[in-house]
């Protein structure tokens, strides 16, 4: 059983920064892909950004693109969420995920990734 825990998140003034982590236990990191989804209060979660096996191709969702950066460490079965220049609307639940198999692409939607952790708040005040 794959089992993801995520920390980093909080309350952070617009403009601000957070980074949040993603650990996963045992052998399950390489060679999947991980990404990170986000889920507003009465929206439907959705995609942030995700990184193939080996850490050299990133996606991103358009409005994040150019302020957050998704990274990991293979060695350490974690995967990072750097955001910078925080905005109101980037405040979210943030949840991280392993996709479900080996993909050729940066899978983006939820239906590619099948294991998820429980979820970090991120609020973001103006």
């Amino acid at each position: 059983q794959v089992q993801l825990v995520e920390s980093g998140g909080g309350l952070v003034q617009a403009g601000g920064s957070l980074r949040l982590s993603c650990a996963a236990s045992g052998r399950t990191f390489s060679p999947y892909a991980m990404g990170w989804f986000r889920q507003a209060p009465g929206k439907e979660r959705e995609f942030v950004a995700s990184i193939n096996w080996n850490g050299h191709s990133t996606w991103y969702v358009d409005s994040v693109k150019g302020r957050f950066t998704i990274s990991r460490d293979n060695a350490k079965n974690t995967v990072y969420l750097q955001m910078n220049s925080l905005k109101p609307e980037d405040t979210a639940v943030y949840y991280c995920a392993r996709s479900r198999r080996y993909y050729t692409y940066n899978p983006d939607t939820q239906y590619e990734y099948n294991y998820w952790g429980q979820g970090t708040q991120v609020t973001v005040s103006s």
